[in-house]
């Protein structure tokens, strides 16, 4: 079962997190750029980890997806162009 790490660390450049799939841990990090392009989409204005909260399950389902997916780094990089 794939599900996502609770520990969460804000940073300057944006929010470090985890996730698991298949039993294997992947550290992420989204950009500050990436949680004001979602944040745009809400209807207030939030922070960084307000926004990543509210979003978590959506973020966290695309990070699972990327590591499914072979997509290479550490932490992955989750950014703008993620989510086009």
């Amino acid at each position: 079962m794939s599900q996502a790490s609770t520990e969460v660390k804000m940073t300057k450049a944006g929010i470090v997190f985890s996730v698991c799939v298949e039993f294997v841990n992947r550290e992420c990090f989204i950009s500050n750029e990436a949680l004001i392009k979602l944040a745009s989409q809400m209807f207030t204005a939030i922070g960084p980890m307000q926004t990543f909260r509210e979003l978590e399950p959506n973020i966290t389902g695309v990070a699972r997806r990327m590591v499914r997916a072979g997509v290479q780094g550490t932490p992955l990089q989750l950014t703008p162009n993620t989510f086009q």
